[in-house]
């Protein structure tokens, strides 16, 4: 797909190689622009998504001992199950379908389910996440054929049992890597002649993983990507930077891919993106927060926050035991310590440049050990942005008029950041 413009490129990878190579081909013989391949790429995502598999109904029944999960397809399709522990739950790997559940569906709890999650895990897949009361045994996992004007149907059955038995199944069980389950981040294009610095965005959670959710709906994952592709838009536009997408649609990217991604396109900084939420009972705050990392949080709020978000890939049901358990093992090559000097300067460059058109947390900077912050070797800060639970936060959140303020500042954050940078530059350029 080379010499393709990036918007004809994406519609070739989201609408499958057929729909693709049809596009293509109008591009090609200059019957279509990049503004009528977007229209044409709207249009066969709505069409493949119509012809998706739907899931359409969802029960749960039996007791602290043995549970059976049924869900109701428009279709049969192909299913595999693991159990996996810390936390204890079941993994169900579907092709890509449409789920038109009730709201609140995942959080039916009973028998050995306490609640689940499902969505869109990577393109042409996804994932359904049973989170159980503790270990579990998966006695069946199956689909049944449409029969007697009754729809198609996904079980799995599932008994209770002992750790040590339910740790020695899963030594037993051979398995292919689960790491290819995960999607791999947006690629940007080759740059090996732009020496322009490359800016990766990274929109936190996506796909299976919403992220906090507002009383009223709103869910993080959308207000972030939103977000992104607005400040996306504004930094490409200003012609001084090369800017990528860990995710730029509704797709789970897991922590330590969207690391490898900034590391492996050598970026000159890595931002992501996020809306908190306090948990009820816990009271109320208001305002963006900048954070660093840190082995040692800045202060109890911080902490949990960082241990929220790095429950990101078990809340997706990635496997985490090949996963390095602590962050500090990462802070201890500090190849780090320049890296996070530039990372705290980043910081307080951005904090000032908000402070002009956000409403900042009352402690505005601060750290934490979160995963996604890990890379030793490229400046890395998470942005909250405001509290999807905080009602005045939500409305401004959600306003594209806030969204752009908010990312102009930010853009001007990167400007200053980076002045000294490409002021070296141009007068390298100019000798």
């Amino acid at each position: 797909m080379k010499g393709l413009d990036s918007v004809t490129q994406r519609a070739f990878i989201r609408i499958g190689n057929a729909a693709g190579l049809a596009l293509l081909g109008l591009v090609a013989a200059g019957v279509t622009t990049p503004a009528l391949a977007q229209k044409a790429t709207n249009a066969a995502v709505s069409t493949a998504i119509e012809r998706l598999p739907v899931i359409t109904d969802v029960r749960i029944g039996g007791s602290d001992t043995q549970t059976r999960f049924i869900m109701d397809l428009s279709a049969k399709i192909d299913v595999a199950a693991f159990a996996l522990a810390n936390p204890y739950r079941i993994v169900v790997d579907l092709p890509q379908v449409a789920f038109r559940l009730p709201e609140k569906a995942g959080e039916q709890s009973r028998g050995l389910i306490k609640a689940f999650r499902f969505g869109l895990i990577m393109q042409g897949g996804s994932r359904l996440v049973l989170d159980t009361k503790g270990p579990v045994r998966i006695d069946k996992a199956f689909v049944l054929d449409a029969e007697g004007g009754q729809p198609a149907r996904l079980v799995i059955d599932m008994s209770v049992t002992d750790q040590t038995s339910f740790q020695r199944a899963m030594q037993l069980e051979t398995r292919a890597p689960r790491s290819a389950n995960v999607n791999k981040s947006e690629t940007p294009a080759p740059a090996s002649t732009d020496g322009r610095p490359l800016i990766v965005l990274d929109p936190g959670h996506g796909g299976i993983d919403n992220g906090a959710k507002a009383a009223t709906g709103e869910l993080e994952k959308d207000v972030v990507l939103k977000f992104a592709q607005t400040l996306r838009g504004m930094l490409e536009k200003g012609g001084k930077y090369r800017v990528a997408l860990t995710r730029s649609d509704d797709t789970f990217i897991s922590l330590s891919e969207r690391v490898k991604f900034s590391r492996a396109q050598g970026a000159a900084l890595f931002v992501s993106l996020h809306a908190d939420a306090i948990p009820k009972g816990e009271g109320q705050a208001e305002g963006a927060t900048v954070y660093t990392l840190s082995e040692n949080a800045s202060d109890a709020e911080a902490a949990r926050l960082a241990e929220a978000e790095n429950r990101a890939d078990a809340i997706a049901g990635v496997d985490l035991t090949a996963e390095p358990d602590d962050v500090a093992n990462i802070l201890v090559d500090l190849a780090q310590r320049e890296t996070k000097t530039y990372s705290s300067q980043f910081a307080r460059t951005a904090v000032n440049e908000l402070k002009t058109a956000a409403r900042l947390h009352k402690n505005p900077m601060k750290a934490a050990g979160f995963k996604v912050l890990t890379a030793p070797d490229v400046p890395s800060v998470l942005v909250e942005l405001g509290y999807m639970s905080t009602k005045d936060d939500l409305k401004l959140l959600t306003s594209a008029a806030w969204q752009a303020k908010t990312a102009t500042a930010l853009a001007q954050a990167i400007d200053t950041f980076f002045a000294p940078r490409l002021a070296r530059g141009s007068a390298g350029k100019a000798n």
